[in-house]
């Protein structure tokens, strides 16, 4: 099995063309955001002098704004329509299946693939956009001005100074994760992903008045700089052994040579990047105090849409570059990477049992879930092993890619409105304790009881969402260690015991997000914050919608599921 396409009816077109432009429509309206919310805002009766004269002529930038450009509001406007917009234009591609497209460079004698649209990259956009449209409108009256711990009201919380700064990084923030999912070059997706990266380092940070943040922000950066450096270091060395960083040159070459030292190492260091971003041990130790200093809204991007781009890049190397086949029916990265995945999964839910910050806990709860999705890739990666299960037609590694492409996009719903809830209790005060939820139910019953809908679904129990992505990924792991189903017990492939150890650690982490809810239904609030919280319909819709997709997904997921396979099919043909 080679995880090589070649799609006989892929459309093929030049950058730059009419076709690119059209193809490319979300990143178009993302483009056009941007430059909105950089004109837009300085909009005003601004004049210039012409030389030499004393004629003065309007041009319409700077002076005294209009009162429509000085509206606090319309910043977040701008990005929240602007990323909706990118969201159903996806959405709607994928509507009856997407026609693949591979854009190549304008030039004819050296062209090479830059971009390629299919299902797989657009459900990605999909989980970028979705989760970052979120954010957006949840931010919207939520943007600390003197720092977290005082009292503020919604209005307080406005800062037309800072508005657009925050929203012109989410669209950038967005253009870099939409440049991920199609890329089709190793460099191509190493500049995505630090453009994604360096707007993510700026948003973490950006409650600088907060010394949380400032510190959460500098961490993060460093972190993420030394991990992002290691990776352009094994990028360089794959470039020096395969004289190309296309993906599909690479693979070739993997697959003819890849078990020689330098591709190996290269590999090795390329993917601590991706590591970094989906927070797998032991590369996460910014991560917890990145999402405690962020912004709720921000640490939820970070554990949905962050992780969501550190998987693509995973995927890309991992069943693209470095396919099982290379090495005679499993994977060279196998045993590594299912030690990494359980390792991450532990790792992740024994902190968070002793974790007393919610953000910091939900942070963990996030290491723990890359450990699964870790898991699930190992045994795709493992699958060929029993040459009779081979033969059916990668039925399993199928099941696996679309559970895990599932769970990415379910964990949008309920992983980012558990922290839009504290959102709202950040603007209250402080949501670093995890007595600052006592007695929500009390304050907030509507509040209380969507946390409580978030965190049973991210443990896994039924019927919500999160247990029947998490089911999926079970149950193909365990196809793939049972095989044919023939054979002793003593015969059955070891990635089974991954597949186990997801359900014993799921088990623990019900005791944490059950404690959750024991804080917010039985005991009292803290001293001076017994009143209700702050008002802001935008966080409060945001968090509705969460808890209607977490609902709604869990019961009649059929259509989305479905989609997810449609996607994970577009990947390779060989499955």
């Amino acid at each position: 099995m080679v995880f090589s396409r070649e799609v006989p009816d892929m459309e093929i077109t030049k950058a730059f063309s009419s076709e690119f432009y059209s193809a490319l429509l979300p990143e178009m309206l993302l483009f056009a955001g941007l430059l909105a919310l950089i004109l837009i805002p300085n909009l005003g009766k601004g004049t210039f002098r012409i030389p030499g004269t004393q004629i003065r002529l309007p041009w319409f930038l700077g002076g005294e704004r209009y009162a429509l450009t000085s509206n606090p509001h319309l910043p977040a406007w701008i990005a929240t329509i602007t990323l909706t917009g990118a969201f159903f234009a996806v959405g709607d591609s994928l509507k009856g299946g997407v026609d693949s497209m591979l854009i190549m460079s304008s030039d004819a004698d050296t062209a090479k693939e830059l971009l390629m649209i299919n299902g797989f990259s657009r459900v990605f956009e999909m989980i970028f956009f979705g989760a970052l449209a979120l954010a957006s409108f949840a931010s919207m009256n939520r943007l600390n001005v003197e720092g977290v711990g005082s009292k503020l009201s919604a209005e307080q919380l406005y800062n037309n100074r800072r508005q657009a700064d925050f929203y012109i990084l989410m669209l950038t923030c967005g253009l870099g994760m939409s440049v991920v999912a199609l890329a089709q070059d190793l460099f191509v997706l190493f500049i995505g992903l630090e453009l994604a990266s360096f707007s993510t380092y700026v948003l973490v940070a950006f409650l600088k008045e907060s010394k949380a943040g400032a510190e959460a922000g500098m961490k993060y950066f460093i972190v993420g700089s030394v991990a992002s450096g290691v990776g352009l270091y094994g990028l360089s060395m794959l470039y020096l052994w395969a004289g190309s960083l296309q993906f599909d040159v690479l693979a070739a070459e993997f697959a003819a040579s890849g078990a020689e030292p330098l591709p190996l190492i290269g590999i090795g260091f390329v993917l601590v990047g991706f590591g970094f971003k989906v927070s797998a041990a032991p590369f996460h130790f910014a991560a917890p105090d990145a999402y405690a200093g962020a912004s709720s809204p921000v640490a939820g991007v970070l554990a949905t849409a962050s992780k969501a781009m550190g998987m693509v890049g995973l995927i890309r190397m991992l069943l693209i570059v470095a396919a099982p086949e290379t090495s005679e029916g499993s994977a060279v990265w196998l045993v590594c990477l299912g030690a990494l995945a359980a390792l991450t999964m532990t790792w992740g839910n024994i902190a968070a049992l002793g974790s007393t910050n919610p953000k910091r806990m939900l942070a963990y709860s996030s290491v723990a879930h890359a450990g699964y999705m870790l898991a699930g890739l190992t045994a795709i990666g493992a699958w060929t092993w029993d040459p009779s299960f081979a033969g059916q037609e990668g039925e399993a590694a199928l099941l696996i890619m679309t559970a895990l492409m599932f769970h990415l996009l379910v964990l949008v719903a309920f992983k980012l409105g558990a922290f839009l809830v504290l959102s709202v209790l950040e603007s209250d005060g402080d949501a670093s304790r995890l007595s600052s939820l006592g007695g929500l139910a009390k304050r907030e019953p509507l509040l209380a009881f969507a946390m409580f809908i978030f965190m049973i679904s991210l443990a896994g129990v039924p019927p919500m969402a999160g247990f029947l992505s998490k089911l999926m990924v079970i149950m193909g792991i365990v196809n793939v260690g049972v095989g044919s189903g023939t054979g002793s017990f003593g015969d059955l492939h070891w990635v089974w015991w991954l597949a186990l150890l997801m359900v014993l650690n799921s088990a623990v982490s019900v005791f944490y997000y059950l404690r959750v809810a024991v804080v917010m239904f039985f005991e009292a609030p803290e001293e001076g914050r017994e009143g209700p919280l702050p008002s802001g319909w935008q966080v409060r819709t945001s968090i509705f919608a969460c808890v209607l997709a977490t609902v709604l997904i869990g019961i009649f997921g059929d259509t989305l599921i479905e989609m997810c396979r449609s996607a994970a099919a577009s990947l390779t043909t060989n499955w």
